[in-house]
């Protein structure tokens, strides 16, 4: 059994790619944590959901807003902007976009797994 694991962002198990983003995935300690990095003009439901054929996003997020900010917008109408620093849960039934002309960066530590897979 190995005692220390490091794996970086650079070099993820897994990358998922869409128009103006990206999502590298690792898997460590029996987690998966994401990294979700999106271009200025990204938004969920059309560079993801889109492709997934899905109006809303279905995943649960517990994530930290590294760089950038981005609005989320809950199915039910509440609007939320988060920002470096920010720690987040994000329930199923959202859109969101990068707000402004920094690109967004977050970890995902919950979702990371389910979250812009391709169709099966």
């Amino acid at each position: 059994m190995d005692d220390v694991i490091l794996k970086r962002f650079e070099d993820p198990d897994e990358l998922r790619t869409f128009e103006k983003g990206k999502f590298e995935v690792i898997h460590v300690g029996g987690m998966t944590i994401g990294r979700a990095t999106y271009q200025p003009g990204w938004k969920w439901s059309v560079h993801v959901g889109d492709a997934a054929g899905a109006k809303s996003c279905r995943v649960e997020h517990v994530g930290m807003v590294v760089s950038g900010r981005a609005t989320a917008a809950m199915d039910d109408g509440l609007v939320i902007e988060m920002k470096a620093g920010d720690v987040f849960y994000i329930a199923p039934g959202h859109d969101s976009w990068v707000v402004g002309e920094e690109p967004y960066v977050s970890l995902h530590f919950m979702g990371a797994n389910e979250y812009a897979q391709a169709k099966k």
